[in-house]
């Protein structure tokens, strides 16, 4: 839909997603599929949430975290996919102006969240590991709250002066977003206005988001991976090992999927695989994660036993 203001500019109203255009069957496909993994993300994310908030041998600052990585994925997952699994059924729809940038920024302000509470897990890691007998005493429960509310203060913040920003931008050509959910790239795509600036700022913005956190963590695993090593027992060497390589798994997937979408150059990369690279981070990251920490960590496995039991 298009109204026309004061100065004769047609200006769009609603944007319409066209989603995966193949056939009716692979989209069925596809519909079950994604409702299948949003099923189980939520439920393996409440299990997780469950779980620590119930066991007390998990009320520990690392499982205290895993708990807000599992909010943050169910925030993402119910923003994106039951719009997605409406467009699939449809082959495309409407979204309005207001709807589209309030779902960009329930995707980014978590997105950005993690990427501030996944280095804070990192440097929970190389204390515990690197200043044992200091852990108690470094990491206490009011510390830990602290450095939680900062990344969400800062995760949604940031993110909310850069929608407000695109939000001003003139949207008065065609209003199909060819994507499957309201992301920054198709937007800045389909708008009239000069991007320069808003490009800009997405470019600052990556040094403090993106560049200064992996900084961070690759430092507190080079730390990490020498304090292990310098262990002489081979048990404690791969206990140590064990108790990191939960959250390396989820950082790697985390940002290799990231960095697959806006980072790393599109140029030559079809429409189809951005689609599909834009899927693995907002919907089945979140399925995943639930799963790593539940294979890989006999303490979760230990409380869903305990909680069989019951």
């Amino acid at each position: 839909m298009r109204i026309f203001n004061e100065n004769n500019l047609t200006v769009v109203t609603e944007f319409f997603l066209l989603g995966f255009q193949v056939r009716q069957s692979i989209r069925i496909s596809l519909f079950y599929l994604l409702l299948v993994v949003f099923c189980g993300t939520i439920c393996g994310n409440l299990l997780i949430i469950t779980l620590v908030s119930t066991t007390r041998n998990l009320h520990t600052p690392m499982y205290f975290f895993i708990s807000q990585l599992s909010i943050s994925d169910i925030l993402v997952i119910t923003n994106i996919v039951p719009n997605l699994l409406q467009i699939l059924l449809k082959n495309g729809g409407t979204i309005t102006f207001i709807d589209c940038f309030t779902q960009l920024y329930f995707l980014c302000a978590p997105e950005v969240f993690e990427c501030f509470l996944l280095t804070v897990m990192s440097y929970d890691r190389y204390v515990a590991i690197c200043n044992p007998l200091r852990y108690s005493t470094i990491m206490t429960s009011g510390y830990c709250a602290i450095l939680l509310i900062t990344c969400w203060i800062c995760g949604f913040s940031i993110v909310l002066i850069y929608i407000i920003k695109m939000a001003k931008l003139n949207f008065c050509g065609p209003n199909i977003l060819d994507h499957l959910f309201c992301d920054i790239v198709p937007l800045l795509e389909i708008s009239c206005s000069d991007t320069f600036i808003v490009h800009l700022e997405i470019y600052l913005l990556v040094i403090p988001i993106v560049i200064i956190p992996t900084i961070i963590i690759v430092m507190s695993y080079t730390y990490i991976v020498s304090a292990v090593l310098k262990i002489k027992s081979s048990v404690h060497r791969q206990k140590a090992f064990s108790t990191c390589s939960s959250h390396l798994t989820v950082v790697s997937i985390f940002y290799w999927t990231m960095f697959g979408v806006y980072v790393f150059p599109s140029k030559g990369r079809t429409i189809t695989l951005s689609k599909i690279l834009s899927l693995l981070y907002t919907v089945f990251t979140p399925f995943i994660n639930p799963i790593i920490y539940s294979l890989r960590n006999q303490d979760i496995k230990k409380a869903i036993l305990k909680h069989a039991t019951l």
